[in-house]
């Protein structure tokens, strides 16, 4: 008699809600070593602050979701940045961080499954991609931005906890 396996079906929206969770609670465990003093930091003169670092990552965040999601894609990345270098402290960058996470975390819920699943509008910068590839994107940019911060951590002489420790 032959075995017939079931093959799982993966729920993608709950995958990616998951990943949403996970990487924000990395992002903050690796960076709840700054203190509010801790803001205008920078490692060179010419690289982003503490504050500015937390800033970029809430706004690729939003930038993925508003491209992948809505179909606008902000290109005017000197206007980007001139918004996150002006960001000098780091609760505003933190609540900014918190509600972007809860924006993308509201779209994956919320569109509907074929939505998330079409490939995006024509764009330069994912082209061909289903829409539901902004949570890898925006997971992979903050995990880059995390990485500079537990660097920036050190060089402060603060130890970041394990990102992946109990929570």
């Amino acid at each position: 008699m032959p075995v017939t396996t079931a093959v799982p079906t993966v729920d993608w929206r709950a995958e990616a809600l998951e990943e949403i969770a996970a990487t924000r609670r990395f992002f903050d465990r690796t960076t709840s070593v700054f203190e509010e003093a801790d803001s205008g930091f920078r490692a060179t003169p010419e690289t982003m602050t503490v504050a500015s670092q937390v800033a970029h990552a809430a706004q690729v965040i939003d930038w993925f979701r508003e491209g992948s999601f809505h179909d606008c894609w902000d290109l005017d990345f000197a206007g980007q940045t001139a918004v996150t270098d002006a960001v000098s402290s780091l609760t505003a960058a933190r609540r900014w961080l918190g509600e972007a996470w809860e924006r993308l975390r509201a779209d994956v819920a919320e569109l509907p499954e074929a939505k998330l699943y079409e490939t995006m509008a024509d764009n330069p910068i994912v082209p061909g991609r289903p829409r539901l590839h902004a949570v890898k994107a925006a997971v992979d940019h903050c995990g880059h931005h995390r990485g500079a911060l537990a660097v920036y951590a050190r060089l402060l002489g603060k130890v970041p906890p394990m990102p992946y420790g109990e929570d």
